[in-house]
């Protein structure tokens, strides 16, 4: 599938310890524009989104996560790095073990590698910093 020709089902999980999300740092060279992104990916053909959020928490974190209740979905429409992109987003509450806890994770993805980190809900709410799709904000309260 061409993520830049095809309207893509993805799943992202919703993480939250205190007052901090756990999400990931992506960069827009074409915008110069830092943003964060909750953690997940694309779902496989005949796979559950359940399965495909288990699934790239262990391929891009190594860690076995559990998946909570729906929280609910989200169309995006947007534009990375010049080219136009549409996604069908499933969001889920996912826990992690205490053990499996870390302040930062290293994340390789394909042919990318950035981190995971905690930030604090209110930066993103008070527009210090950006994070996508924004319908992420309906389940951050």
């Amino acid at each position: 599938m061409d993520k830049f020709k095809e309207i893509r089902p993805i799943v992202l999980g919703i993480i939250k310890k205190e007052n901090k999300i756990l999400v990931s740092e992506g960069y827009d060279k074409i915008k110069n524009e830092t943003f964060y992104r909750s953690l997940g990916g694309g779902i496989e053909f005949l796979e559950n989104s359940k399965d495909a959020l288990k699934r790239e928490f262990k391929e891009e974190l190594n860690i076995n996560i559990e998946v909570g209740k729906f929280l609910g979905i989200s169309e995006n429409i947007f534009t990375y790095n010049g080219k136009n992109a549409h996604e069908l987003i499933l969001f889920y509450e996912i826990n992690i073990k205490e053990e499996d806890y870390k302040e930062k994770y290293h994340i390789i993805d394909d042919d990318s590698e950035t981190d995971a980190i905690w930030v604090d809900i209110n930066k993103f709410k008070n527009k210090e910093l950006k994070i996508y799709p924004e319908e992420v904000f309906k389940y951050l309260d």
